[in-house]
């Protein structure tokens, strides 16, 4: 099961353009996300995501409140304090603690996991994207926190979320040998051993397939065909949405341009099988976070 994916809310899409209706949900059995300089509201060692009550909550400007959708009669918001004047208005939980969802994500439930980012995600382009690319006015939150209106009269341009498309893909090749490989490759700054399948994001006018061709050549010099949709995982870190492919290569010979890939190396299921996992001490190769997309593609193709 891929994280992020098992979202159980429902949008209300219709419904939430009506401010009457949004003040309703507020008032009635809501529940409250927290967001504080782009940390969800956790505890920690519980590992769960913590809600408040609007009674907890209601002390605070909620002008920029973001409507997440409705679960079980309960309707959930996401609310950004980072600059709050009133916070000292509010008690947190004892056990509350702001966590970076990078680090607590892989650790939630599927469902809350996937609140957890939209809260994060729509905050965070929230916080993005205060003024209006037209003209440059400041903008204001509408529709329950889904699109940003222009104060300027005679612009009153909307803008609404981005996410980014990005293709990531695991490319295989059956050797002389008789042995299928995968092509993985690392950078620099990720922690020492861990290697990841291949990613890009798309480029304007191109399709997908292009682009997994693209990404590929230009990260490893390997060229690739019989490109195949897998699947896709939303990753609003800060916002992508990520398109996973796997593709075989006509080629082997790997060469990698710094400013893409530290290294990049064939692996074989076996050899994949010896990797511990990400945050382990010590030496040795390193499979990819449990909650990422290129994780599922790993797996996917060692069990295949």
């Amino acid at each position: 099961m891929l994280h992020y994916t098992q979202m159980h809310l429902n949008r209300a899409s219709s419904e939430r353009k009506s401010n009457d209706w949004i003040i309703a949900q507020m008032r009635s059995d809501s529940r409250w996300l927290l967001i504080d300089e782009d940390k969800n509201l956790v505890d920690p060692h519980a590992c769960e995501l913590l809600t408040l009550s609007f009674e907890q909550i209601r002390a605070l400007n909620l002008d920029n409140a973001i409507f997440l959708g409705v679960s079980d009669e309960k309707s959930y918001f996401a609310l950004d304090i980072t600059h709050e004047k009133n916070r000292h208005a509010i008690e947190l939980p004892d056990n509350g603690e702001f966590v970076d969802m990078r680090q607590i994500g892989p650790k939630l439930t599927a469902k809350m996991g996937s609140v957890g980012v939209l809260a994060k995600g729509l905050c965070y382009w929230h916080n993005t994207h205060k003024f209006c690319g037209r003209c440059g006015t400041e903008n204001r939150s509408v529709e329950a926190g889904h699109a940003r209106k222009c104060r300027n009269l005679d612009c009153k341009h909307m803008t609404f979320p981005r996410t980014d498309p990005a293709v990531i893909m695991l490319v295989t090749h059956t050797f002389n040998d008789g042995i299928e490989r995968c092509l993985l490759g690392r950078q620099s700054q990720w922690p020492d051993g861990v290697y990841s399948t291949l990613a890009g994001f798309v480029d304007p006018a191109e399709t997908l397939e292009q682009a997994v061709i693209r990404e590929v050549k230009e990260e490893a010099n390997i060229d690739v065909n019989d490109v195949k949709y897998l699947a896709s995982q939303p990753w609003p870190f800060p916002s992508s949405l990520m398109l996973g492919f796997i593709a075989q290569a006509t080629t082997i010979d790997i060469a990698v341009e710094q400013d893409e890939l530290e290294h990049a190396q064939w692996f074989s299921r076996t050899e994949l099988d010896a990797f511990t996992e990400w945050g382990d001490d010590g030496p040795g190769f390193k499979l990819t976070r449990k909650d990422s997309i290129s994780r599922y593609l790993i797996d996917y193709w060692r069990v295949s």
